[in-house]
């Protein structure tokens, strides 16, 4: 895995990984709590691996908002 895309805004990574012709897929996590309010439509990479077929796995999550 040459590629890393933790700490990246995912629009930012996904442009990159397109760019590359990196093959890739996404799934997002959640908090089982709302103690702390997030922004759904601002995600960022928090986890990435690499699948046996070679496809990256990159974990989405929701940027946490501050008051």
């Amino acid at each position: 895995m040459a590629y890393d895309a933790v700490g990246l805004p995912w629009t930012e990574a996904a442009r990159q990984l397109t760019e590359s012709g990196c093959r890739f897929q996404t799934e997002i996590t959640r908090p089982t709590r709302d103690f702390f309010t997030t922004d759904s439509t601002c995600l960022y990479v928090i986890r990435q691996r690499e699948l046996p077929d070679g496809i990256l796995l990159l974990t989405l999550a929701a940027k946490q908002i501050t008051s």
